[in-house]
């Protein structure tokens, strides 16, 4: 289970870098998500969910990260991602800015959850 916990921070990572620039220069080339940026932000959230998941059967299993940092970090990432759900505009462009911010801020924070694993 471990293993799939570190297979998915770098799929995390690696997805929440790519939704986030795809998002931002669907943002300022056309103004609008495509299909492909919704999708690829969408995988993004769905993975930092299963992250999540996957972290919480391991605190279940009795086995906890060395810094408490890493759960904090975790957290934050989760959150970032839920942000824009609750107060992003009604306005689609300035709405694909906000995902585009949060996704790229939730790969920050993931990152940082990475290193203090």
């Amino acid at each position: 289970m471990l293993t799939v916990h570190h297979a998915l921070a770098f799929l995390v990572l690696g997805v929440c870098l790519l939704a986030g620039a795809l998002a931002l220069v669907a943002y300022r080339t056309r103004g609008s998500a495509g299909a492909l940026v919704s999708h690829v932000l969408a995988l993004a959230q769905t993975l930092i969910v299963a992250q999540v998941a996957v972290g919480l059967l391991l605190l279940a299993d009795h086995r906890r990260a060395d810094k408490g940092a890493h759960y904090m970090y975790g957290s934050l990432a989760a959150l970032a991602l839920a942000w824009p759900w609750l107060y992003a505009p009604p306005d689609a462009r300035r709405r694909l800015a906000w995902f585009a911010g949060a996704t790229l801020l939730a790969a920050v924070l993931a990152a940082r959850a990475y290193v203090t694993a």
